[in-house]
């Protein structure tokens, strides 16, 4: 995901200060990981030096005082931009856990094990996300669908890797 454009998108329907774009994040997209305030402070300096966001004044808080920040027209371009055009699937062709087996096996240590603590791991994450995904709002169950659905694919792929394990041990030792 980019940040900068999350920012920009955010600020598209009126001025925010950097404290209110955080909270606004966190609220729609930092769920699982707050964004600290630092990166947005950093995301927000990159989008003025790029001439994407305006600073427009400063308001008075319990604090310092806040300033504040508008999307330009060249921010609202980009950001459409970037809405429009597709995500590329992530392929995941060499995979952390592809290289785990591999290493196993031609290590002489059990594959298997690996493929196994790693099952009951996702199982472990899967129930998790469940009791997340049954006790949140919309929002909590789509994205517990997203990591659940790409948790499930993980397990096949697992269970087929378990059942070629013979076959890959061959190929590893020759």
């Amino acid at each position: 995901m980019s940040l900068g454009h999350t920012i920009l998108g955010l600020l598209e329907p009126g001025p925010r200060h950097g404290y209110d774009l955080k909270r606004a994040y966190d609220e729609r997209f930092g769920r699982a990981r707050a964004l600290p305030y630092g990166q947005v402070y950093a995301t927000l300096s990159r989008l003025l030096k790029n001439g994407l966001v305006e600073a427009c004044g400063t308001e008075q808080g319990e604090g310092p005082e806040r300033k504040r920040y508008v999307i330009t027209e060249a921010g609202i371009t980009d950001v459409s931009r970037w809405l429009t055009e597709p995500e590329s699937p992530a392929s995941y062709l060499q995979s952390t856990l592809y290289t785990k087996v591999v290493l196993a096996l031609m290590t002489g240590r059990p594959a298997r094990e690996v493929l196994e603590t790693q099952r009951a791991e996702h199982l472990r994450h899967m129930r998790e996300l469940t009791r997340r995904k049954l006790a949140g709002d919309l929002a909590d169950q789509l994205l517990c669908d997203h990591a659940l659905i790409h948790l499930d694919a993980d397990l096949r792929w697992l269970e087929l890797t378990a059942s070629r394990l013979d076959e890959l041990a061959g190929k590893v030792r020759a």
